[in-house]
């Protein structure tokens, strides 16, 4: 059993009988056509449009690309384009890829020190932390932050603070842009999980769930703020397999088989059966919303042991890059009640 999902990806399971279905219908019809954008493709138009339906109206331009690394560099390129500015504000501990770009904006100097130097003109400040926001000044073109941390450990937001970033974004000209590519297709418990926030973000990026497994991302702003990027440069952005039919294709079965069965409105009850059933000495606590849960040993080497004792059963846990002694869990959206029970049941006896 897959708990981790691929690490967010696969939020229908392996193989959804519906994704797979779509994918040899469009290898049927056609692949690459030619680059992005020079062509309307059927895929990626009903693709952007149930997109669309599902957001706030002020998120009705789709820009579709092949990762989240991916979503996060064209989010950068859109705030320094709209507002002139430059610097770059992230959090302590946030992971928004691995290229360059999104590398520079990583909460992490680990993974960054080897790599330097990286874009200029980037701050970091403490997701949770209200003093910080002072930080954001009219000087700062966007603010990126994941809506729910997740390589720190699955941390939601403390009640109020997106509101407060929101002002502060407001007040300094700043773009805010909200990092869904873990939390987002319904992980929560709402079908973004921003809306549990009453905010609304200027760029929202994706990627992950999106594609049902197949490669693909997206990042969504306003049509006033994306046709910025169709002049001065020409083709200020492009990429020649963003928006793939038959990712594309997948892509819209996902969303399809999420909204029309609405499995966000299930996670909070399985979260809560998960909640129930790990209760052990060893545990130190759950952290997480919805089906993004951390559970946290004593040390990475207990968390890494157990790990592998799941593994020799055959379940696929994992830990998280800045929370090594914390334990991922993030299983398909379509998990039920007897399958948590296994799950469950396979973690304790290994503790």
């Amino acid at each position: 059993m897959d708990l981790i999902s691929g690490i967010g990806v696969s939020s229908l399971g392996h193989r959804h009988p519906r994704v797979v279905e779509a994918i040899h219908e469009q290898v049927d019809r056609h692949l690459h056509v030619m680059v992005y954008g020079e062509l309307v493709q059927a895929p990626q138009v009903r693709l952007a449009e149930l997109l669309c339906a599902h957001l706030p109206a002020s998120l009705n331009r789709v820009y579709l690309v092949n990762s989240g690394a991916e979503a996060i560099e064209g989010a950068l390129k859109l705030a320094k384009r709209c507002t002139g500015k430059t610097e770059l504000i992230s959090c302590v501990n946030a992971y928004h890829g691995s290229t360059h770009g999104a590398l520079s904006i990583m909460g992490s100097e680990y993974f960054k020190q080897a790599y330097r130097p990286l874009l200029p003109d980037t701050r970091l400040m403490e997701y949770n932390n209200l003093d910080h926001l002072a930080r954001i000044t009219s000087r700062t073109a966007a603010v990126v932050v994941e809506t729910v941390q997740g390589e720190s450990g699955y941390i939601p937001p403390a009640p109020g603070y997106l509101l407060a970033l929101r002002q502060r974004c407001n007040e300094t000209g700043t773009l805010l842009v909200l990092d869904e590519i873990q939390c987002g297709y319904g992980r929560t418990g709402s079908l973004w999980a921003f809306e549990q926030e009453q905010v609304v973000p200027d760029v929202l990026c994706l990627a992950k769930a999106m594609g049902g497994g197949m490669p693909i991302g997206a990042f969504i702003a306003s049509e006033t703020l994306m046709e910025k990027l169709q002049d001065h440069p020409y083709l200020g952005h492009i990429t020649t397999f963003g928006g793939h039919p038959v990712s594309s294709a997948a892509a819209l079965a996902t969303l399809q088989v999420i909204t029309e069965e609405r499995l966000w409105e299930g996670v909070p009850e399985k979260a809560r059966q998960f909640a129930r059933n790990l209760r052990h000495p060893r545990i130190r606590s759950i952290s997480g919303r919805g089906l993004m849960i951390g559970v946290e040993f004593g040390s990475f080497a207990e968390n890494k042991a157990i790990i592998d004792a799941c593994i020799s059963k055959g379940l696929l846990t994992d830990w998280f890059l800045f929370n090594a002694h914390t334990m991922r869990l993030a299983p398909p959206l379509t998990i039920t009640p007897g399958e948590i029970d296994w799950a469950c049941e396979v973690i304790l006896s290994t503790l």
